[in-house]
């Protein structure tokens, strides 16, 4: 593990437990992962919406639940591409 910071090592051991699961095809899977083009419109449409100021309740805690998982993805993501580096875990 090349880690520089306590904070590195801190994010590599808390999402180790995860990536254990994992096959090296599967990491490489995930790292490539990307949304459909109807859910990148639906979120493109929300997010015109949400800076005009005209979601409705129901529509921000949709967006609100895909930034979420949008999120979650983008980290996971990010971790399966840092494992696929040659100096990775």
């Amino acid at each position: 593990m090349n880690l520089n910071t306590e904070p590195q090592q801190a994010f590599h051991r808390g999402t180790a437990p995860i990536f254990a699961l994992l096959s090296d095809d599967q990491i490489r899977r995930l790292a490539q992962l990307q949304a459909d083009s109807s859910l990148a419109d639906q979120v493109d449409e929300l997010a015109a919406k949400a800076n005009e100021g005209e979601l409705t309740d129901e529509e921000r805690d949709v967006y609100e639940a895909y930034i979420e998982a949008n999120n979650l993805m983008a980290i996971l993501q990010a971790e399966a591409r840092f494992r696929l580096q040659p100096t990775g875990v």
